[in-house]
């Protein structure tokens, strides 16, 4: 059996790598191609095209690589129809996969969607296309199938894939051991979590770190991105005095007294690890304008989507300063109320969200239908 799989972001190319293995438990004679990062292509995925060459951030980003976008399309089409999977699987990224999963349905490839885009934020009318060429959707957030069920599609609930991932890496460490394996100094720490992206990472770290002066007792760690050089955080650490760490962000986090966390997957893990933090959020005005006007939800973190509720601060835009952050990091280390109301609420958000095993759910469903 050929499958191609695409996934087009960090946290795509950790799921999709989980479902690879899953799915390999099951039949180990799959052969697996398709576009993706590291982790996936370790699970021994033919990787095609890594994701970092793919993320474009924002309405105005997305225009200005227009010319790039086409030309992966048109490739990735190509490569798909030479390769002749009898499947294709898709991960997230719905500007870009929603585009191949009509391709391939009109090629008479069937085609599965594991994590829904969030077409329940906006461009709701993207439904009316996953019905049409998606042939089984798996959502990993409980309130998604009653959102689809409103437009009669059935999707299965196959739980969130993050409560295995940090079920099966967050192991009881020793505190001393982490401080010592990097270097670091005897303090409690502040972990900062910029993002995945270089356009991002520019944007936020300055922010994160320009509270640094104001937290003395404290030491602020970055959470490096693995698809993004040491070199391009150089300028950050030297200027600020502040260490980085590789691919250790599960230890970090809980080793960490807060966080300051971009949005995204990162902020949901932060939660499950049970980390306080602060979720923030700055991208290009003109794009978070446009966003603005036309994104139908009352929080950009998934912890507060999934409660429907604020359970974490979001500081977003003009919001997000350095005394907006200060505040509320400061909140988080000296008010003891806050910081305890936030953890009894990360408890019920698992609770919320079920029970282990999405990766091996969405696997044994895509073969049993395959």
């Amino acid at each position: 059996m050929k499958i191609y799989i695409i996934a087009g972001e960090a946290s795509g190319d950790l799921h999709a790598s989980n479902l690879i293995k899953e799915m390999k438990a099951v039949d180990n004679s799959i052969c697996f191609r398709g576009w993706g990062g590291d982790l996936m292509q370790n699970q021994g995925m033919d990787l095609v095209k890594h994701y970092r060459d793919l993320a474009f951030m924002g309405f105005v980003e997305v225009l200005m690589n227009i010319r790039t976008i086409s030309k992966n399309l048109k490739f990735c089409k190509k490569d798909i129809l030479d390769f002749k999977p009898d499947a294709l699987i898709l991960i997230d990224y719905p500007g870009f996969n929603l585009r191949i999963a009509e391709f391939a349905h009109k090629n008479g490839i069937k085609v599965f969607y594991y994590i829904s885009p969030q077409v329940w934020a906006w461009k709701k009318s993207r439904v009316k296309t996953i019905k049409r060429v998606v042939d089984k959707m798996l959502v990993i957030l409980p309130f998604e199938k009653d959102f689809y069920k409103k437009f009669n599609y059935k999707v299965d609930f196959v739980g969130h894939p993050l409560l295995d991932v940090i079920s099966n890496e967050t192991k009881p460490t020793d505190n001393k051991l982490f401080y010592r394996k990097n270097d670091l100094p005897e303090k409690p720490i502040i972990a900062l979590l910029p993002g995945s992206r270089k356009q991002e990472i520019s944007t936020m770290l300055k922010i994160m770190l320009s509270i640094c002066k104001y937290f003395p007792t404290y030491q602020f760690v970055i959470g490096g991105a693995p698809s993004i050089p040491f070199d391009f955080y150089k300028e950050f650490c030297e200027k600020f005095h502040v260490k980085i760490i590789f691919n250790q962000t599960y230890d970090l986090l809980k080793n960490s007294t807060a966080a300051l966390v971009t949005s995204g997957t990162a902020t949901l893990e932060t939660a499950l690890i049970e980390t306080p933090q602060v979720v923030c959020y700055k991208g290009n005005n003109i794009s978070y304008q446009i966003a603005k006007r036309i994104i139908n939800i009352k929080f950009i973190s998934l912890a507060n989507l999934i409660m429907d509720k604020k359970i974490i601060v979001e500081l977003i835009q003009s919001d997000l300063n350095s005394e907006n952050l200060k505040s509320e990091l400061d909140k988080i280390l000296n008010n003891l109320n806050y910081r305890e109301k936030m953890l009894e609420d990360y408890k019920k958000l698992k609770e919320k969200l079920g029970g282990k095993g999405a990766s091996e759910n969405a696997a044994k469903l895509i073969l049993k239908t395959l």
